[in-house]
């Protein structure tokens, strides 16, 4: 494992994200940086292969630097969508609590008089035979 990943240890491991589940690639990256950025390939590309996911660095003059720039990103990204799952999921759940629970009985009361008010207006109403025309 690289020596910056070290610091990202306890993230990835909760992450269950592995070294081997990301390709890095490495680019010229242009810019400010003058000679640097067009000779060494210092723009870094990670592809997280489960996911599909994809970061791109290229904002200091140094690899190193990108690298360990896009590797934060790439967590942090990977953070948000776990979040993002648990809180769907979770949501998910509450709404179908919410629908399943029983009806407060003052409700219930309230409904059966409206229908019993409602089955009243329409037998008042007058049938229209059709014989009559």
């Amino acid at each position: 494992m690289e020596p910056f990943l070290y610091e990202f240890e306890a993230r990835m491991k909760a992450l269950s994200l592995a070294p081997s589940q990301v390709t890095e690639d490495f680019i010229r990256s242009g810019g400010k940086g003058g000679q640097n950025v067009n000779k060494v390939s210092t723009c870094v590309v990670l592809r997280h292969l489960p996911t599909g996911l994809m970061v791109r660095c290229s904002e200091e003059r140094s690899q190193y630097s990108n690298r360990r720039s896009a590797w934060l990103r790439l967590i942090e990204r990977l953070e948000q969508r776990r979040t993002a799952a648990l809180r769907a999921r979770r949501d998910a759940a509450e709404k179908e609590r919410r629908r399943n629970r029983k009806r407060p009985q003052g409700l219930k009361e309230s409904i059966l008089r409206e229908k019993k008010r409602r089955a009243e207006t329409k037998s008042r109403r007058g049938r229209v035979d059709s014989s009559d025309y």
